[in-house]
């Protein structure tokens, strides 16, 4: 290998899990990893605002476009468990160059799509081939710094993963608008291949073993796939399309409940399995990787939330959309530090619980929104939002490896990331069914209401009429009452958004009962390491 790479080797991983600082071409090696996870990360969002302009651009259908999200998703949610034993099989040097390289070319061909069909393709392969980026860097902080400086290094990571989805809708839409949504993947080429051959010349710290490609669990792989996928693509459209009324989404979950007994069957059985699971009988680990999917709820769920309020009642143009939810980003990037030096010092289950309760607040104080807020109306809930992230995903990440044997961190770092991404899944077709059965029940309340003999109702409706026929509108009434019908739909959707910040906030403070029933991390300073 390179003599650069060998030159940067660091220091194995012990088993108390404690590794020397890595020399400066393996630190800087390692930060073109954390960023190579960001544009990964990045790439979700940042095409999400500009889906409109991909479905002008490429004549498709308003079904058609929404899976050029669902495609990359539920290809990268296969991939992310699959990193560990590719990580173990050929090393994590070489999965992450095999990755970044991959969703290099395959944003390129992003860029080229000129049919539907085609960009559908492109984004399966780039979610796939990149989707192993997310969880090596957990694994790779883990081996290069080692647990004594793994709260600090988790900061860092944590910025990555929670800033990408923050500024990513923005960004998105300042790009599309400014030049044209090609510029989307376009961006990532020259990043790309810097990334891609930097890593390649500056991390070594680990060996493949190639013996592992001829065990390849075929069954199980295949298992795995149709049972993640399927979970993926049920969650995505299920709440779009009336669940399993419609008939592609039941034979979907029929096909993901068959692919989850084949894959537990191989676990079973396999020689090796393609998914190692043990790390799960860890406590710790299991419970952290369940607030990491309640996390990924109010990460993702929340960064979906706000937007879809501002734009549909609040009708504010994508660029102030990003200003206004750009609030949290910045009181992240404030916080980091501080939160970053309390968590080194301080039990992180009480640094959790703290970040729980302030999720929890932040959304208690949006349950009273109404169609007239602005920027200043959410500016603390989504200052605090922020704080809260900041200290959630440092302490859920040092409460869930600390305990772990080191041989584990490969497959419990995309098990972890799996869980949290499954999370946003599931709170973003959470956040879809209640805003569409609430909405249901509010409108057919306030419509109920809504009674011409009132002499209110009445009133107003005088009032709208008179006003269209001094516009020249043919038939008057007809106008006021449907703008009247605008109003009652406006009203209840407010009401269905409130309704799901107080669901929210229900979750996240029963999330913060859990952290005090785990064992305490051994990993900030003065806490004696527990056996394991």
């Amino acid at each position: 290998m390179a003599t650069g790479a060998r030159l940067a080797a660091a220091a194995p991983l012990t088993e108390e899990g404690d590794a020397g600082f890595p020399p400066l071409p393996q630190f800087i090696g390692f930060l073109l990893m954390a960023f190579g996870m960001f544009m990964a990360i990045l790439d979700i969002q940042i095409v999400s605002a500009s889906l409109s302009q991909i479905q002008a651009g490429l004549a498709a259908s308003a079904d058609e476009v929404s899976w050029v999200q669902t495609s990359y998703l539920v290809a990268e949610v296969v991939m992310i468990p699959l990193s560990g034993f590719l990580a173990r099989a050929l090393s994590t040097r070489w999965l992450f160059v095999i990755s970044a390289g991959g969703f290099t070319v395959a944003s390129f061909l992003c860029s080229t799509a000129t049919s539907i069909e085609e960009m559908i393709v492109y984004r399966a392969l780039q979610g796939f081939l990149g989707g192993a980026m997310i969880p090596t860097v957990y694994a790779a902080s883990f081996a290069m710094f080692g647990r004594k400086r793994q709260t600090g290094v988790t900061v860092a990571v944590s910025l990555i993963v929670t800033l990408a989805p923050t500024i990513g809708p923005a960004l998105g839409g300042w790009m599309s608008e400014t030049f044209s949504w090609h510029w989307l993947f376009l961006i990532n080429i020259v990043p790309g291949i810097l990334i891609t051959f930097g890593v390649w010349a500056l991390v070594d710290f680990d060996k493949p073993d190639l013996a592992l490609l001829k065990k390849v669990d075929i069954a199980g792989l295949v298992g795995m796939a149709l049972f993640l996928g399927g979970l993926d693509f049920v969650l995505e459209e299920g709440a779009r399309n009336d669940w399993f009324a419609d008939p592609t989404v039941f034979r979907v979950a029929v096909a993901a409940v068959f692919g989850a007994m084949l894959f537990v069957w191989r676990q079973r059985t396999a020689e090796v399995p393609i998914v190692d699971l043990r790390a799960f009988r860890n406590l710790n680990f299991m419970a952290g990787t369940l607030m990491g999917a309640t996390f990924g709820i109010g990460l993702y769920g929340l960064v979906y939330l706000y937007p879809l309020y501002l734009s549909r009642v609040a009708a504010q143009s994508s660029g102030q959309i990003g200003g206004i939810v750009f609030v949290t980003g910045l009181f992240m990037a404030m916080s980091a530090p501080i939160v970053g030096n309390i968590a080194r010092k301080v039990d992180p289950r009480a640094v959790l619980t703290a970040g729980f309760l302030l999720l929890a607040l932040s959304t208690w104080l949006t349950h009273g929104i109404t169609n007239e807020w602005r920027f200043w109306e959410l500016f603390w809930p989504q200052a605090i939002r922020g704080v809260a992230l900041i200290c959630c995903i440092v302490s859920i990440s040092v409460t869930s490896f600390a305990t772990l044997a080191p041989e584990r961190l490969k497959d419990a770092s995309g098990l972890f990331t799996l869980m949290r991404n499954l999370g946003g899944a599931v709170g973003l077709a959470l956040i879809n069914t209640v805003v569409l059965w609430r909405f249901n029940l509010h409108w057919s309340r306030l419509g109920e209401q809504i009674n011409p003999g009132v002499p209110v109702v009445q009133e107003r409706l005088e009032q709208l009429s008179g006003l269209a026929a001094s516009q020249g509108i043919a038939d008057p009434d007809a106008a006021a009452l449907r703008q009247v019908a605008g109003i009652v739909s406006r009203e209840a959707l407010v009401m269905s958004y409130a309704d799901c910040f107080t669901l929210l906030t229900i979750m996240f403070l029963v999330a913060a009962c859990v952290p005090f029933l785990l064992r305490r991390p051994p990993t900030f300073e003065g806490s004696p390491p527990d056996a394991h």
